[in-house]
Parts: C-alpha cells; structure tokens; sequence
C-alpha cells in the first residue's frame, strides 16, 4: 500500500548494486584471463567486454554513492521559481 511519503522514506539499492557489481567485475577478469590463456579469442572478448560494463558501472555506483542523499523539496516547493512580472 502507498503512503505517499515514498520520495522522502525511499532507501536506494546502491549498496547492493556495488556488490553484485565487484562480484561481476572480478568474474569478468577471472574468465577474460581464463578464456585468454586457452585460447578461447570470442570467449576471452566476450569477458572482456563484460569487464567494461561491469567497471562503468561500478564508477556510477561510487559517485553515487559519494554524492550522498539528495535533498527533496516538499509538494509546497514549486519546482522552478515563479516568473517575474
């Protein structure tokens, strides 16, 4: 059910998103380096790009989670200042 207060009480999965990402980004090192010393190229390749995605990603997340929260004006705050008359 909705409160209605979701924007001020909601909790961000960014912690989460940091872990799964580091599991990620080490896997994909792990299968690059694997699948390049067997000499598997498309395989090595497919990690490798793997590895990319998973590395800009965890970038986000860490300036994400560096910004800190986010202030939240209330429903009385207009979003943009009044025009001048």
């Amino acid at each position: 059910m909705r409160t209605g207060s979701e924007p001020a009480t909601a909790r961000s999965a960014l912690r989460a998103r940091f872990w799964l990402s580091l599991w990620g980004l080490v896997w994909a090192i792990f299968g690059t380096a694997a699948f390049a010393l067997t000499g598997r190229t498309g395989w090595a390749v497919a990690c490798g790009v793997l590895w990319l995605v998973a590395t800009v990603d965890l970038t986000v997340v860490l300036r994400h989670l560096r910004q800190g929260p986010h202030y939240q004006p209330g429903r009385d705050i207009p979003p943009y200042p009044p025009p001048r008359s």
